[in-house]
């Protein structure tokens, strides 16, 4: 939690021997620094996330930083020293992390927990409000995936977003498909993944294939939207890495969907 951390920042001299590195490596750093380059030396920025002790009152871990520490930092070389610390004075901030408060609860009924933040594009939406606690009618298969290696981001998106928005509805009996475009990881070792799907089906397909590849009743059928739907995956997304699950789906507080 952000309220158990400080950020600290300083800068230090160093030598003119790693000035191309701290031009690749600090280019922000020395775009805002001016005319700190004197005399042959140059200056490197360092960023220190501090976590303190479990039990340790927050008052005395910030007293602690903002007066011993802060006098050491500067009596080793440190220039332009800023400390960051949780205090009451930004106590009203926590508010500003919305997602803090829902994680305990997670993980006070689970071994693990993996969290993303994604932007959602829906396909395919569920347009009626479904009553709390009743179960949404099918059932929902659920893919986490990476995209393919070697395929930039912008080529992947554009045959996921394009491509497959068509060829998925058309191949598959999906009622509900909804893409998730993972933006970054918010929990410590989470897997790394680029994309959730979310899909519905009618609960007769679990058991029927030509109803789950909308085949009509024909085989024939059912191989051609096989074939087209896994040569087009193919395009974009590692199938090693591919992780899907069967599950039943409950939605709370009477929402629909926005078509995308």
């Amino acid at each position: 939690s952000c309220h158990t951390c400080c950020l600290i920042v300083l800068f230090r001299s160093v030598g003119w021997e790693r000035t191309i590195m701290l031009d690749l490596i600090h280019e922000m750093t020395i775009k805002l620094r001016g005319n700190d380059r004197t005399r042959g030396r140059c200056m490197e920025k360092l960023i220190y996330l501090l976590w303190k002790e479990t039990g340790k009152p927050h008052a005395a871990f910030n007293a602690e930083l903002l007066g011993p520490v802060q006098r050491k930092l500067v009596a080793l070389g440190a220039q332009r020293l800023q400390v960051h610390v949780v205090d009451d004075a930004v106590a009203p901030g926590a508010k500003l992390h919305a997602r803090v408060p829902y994680e305990p609860v997670l993980e006070d009924v689970s071994a693990r927990i993996a969290g993303y933040a994604v932007s959602e594009a829906t396909v395919l939406p569920i347009t009626e409000a479904q009553p709390d606690g009743v179960r949404v009618p099918g059932f929902s298969q659920i893919a986490l995936f990476r995209k393919l290696p070697g395929i930039t981001q912008e080529g992947f998106l554009n045959i996921w977003m394009r491509d497959q928005t068509k060829v998925g509805p058309e191949t598959q009996d999906t009622f509900y498909y909804g893409q998730n475009i993972v933006v970054r990881a918010l929990t410590v070792g989470a897997p790394p993944l680029d994309g959730i799907v979310d899909e519905c089906y009618p609960i007769e397909a679990l058991t029927d294939h030509l109803v789950y590849w909308k085949a009509n009743g024909s085989e024939e059928v059912f191989q051609a939207h096989l074939k087209r739907e896994m040569d087009n995956v193919a395009r974009f997304i590692d199938g090693d890495t591919v992780s899907a699950f069967v599950t039943s789906t409950y939605r709370f507080g009477g929402w629909t969907d926005q078509p995308a």
